[in-house]
């Protein structure tokens, strides 16, 4: 059953804020630098991850001065769902991946099982080089053994998070900054 807008306000209203607008623009400032000092003479793919990679990817393109290629895929183990279930693909990329540098940019890396096999879909596809950069990586022990991103911009808490791309059940992606569902009894 979808909520109603009074629900998605009060979950907004008392969410507590992890990283604010400022905090997320210097991260993808410093991500911007690693990746052209990485990939800047590549002439690499970058693929957004839809929808939660929308938003952290078409900032961070904003901020890489190289001529590179973009296009997007549609992969999701949540599908409106706080948990996460099998990986179903609604659109794989449609540029040639065959011989090319790839970077694939996320949301966020939680347990790291979409990423995994966005990585191995590539690879499978004859990329070169594939790279990945998220937004957010949460800080467990749970992540897939030999995932990781090469590029991260914020870390958080192993807490439910929204906001900048991460969304909480299909609502508020578009929160400017970095937000945590508060925990029962938390001010």
């Amino acid at each position: 059953m979808p909520l109603s807008r009074t629900e998605i306000i009060a979950i907004r209203d008392a969410a507590e804020c992890l990283h604010d607008a400022g905090a997320v623009h210097q991260a993808l400032d410093r991500m911007a630098m690693e990746i052209t000092g990485l990939l800047g003479e590549s002439l690499p793919v970058i693929l957004c991850v839809l929808n939660g990679g929308i938003i952290p990817a078409g900032h961070l393109l904003t901020r890489l001065g190289f001529p590179l290629e973009t296009g997007y895929l549609h992969a999701t183990r949540y599908r409106g769902k706080t948990r996460g279930a099998d990986m179903h693909w609604l659109c794989e990329p449609s540029i040639e991946l065959q011989d090319r540098t790839v970077l694939i940019i996320d949301d966020i890396l939680d347990e790291g099982l979409t990423l995994a096999d966005i990585v191995d879909y590539c690879e499978r596809s004859g990329a070169d080089q594939v790279y990945s950069a998220v937004l957010v990586k949460k800080q467990h022990q749970r992540c897939a053994a030999g995932v990781s991103a090469d590029f991260v911009g914020l870390q958080v808490e192993d807490r439910y998070v929204f906001g900048w791309g991460m969304d909480y059940k299909g609502y508020l992606r578009n929160m400017d900054g970095i937000y945590a569902i508060r925990e029962p009894g938390s001010q």
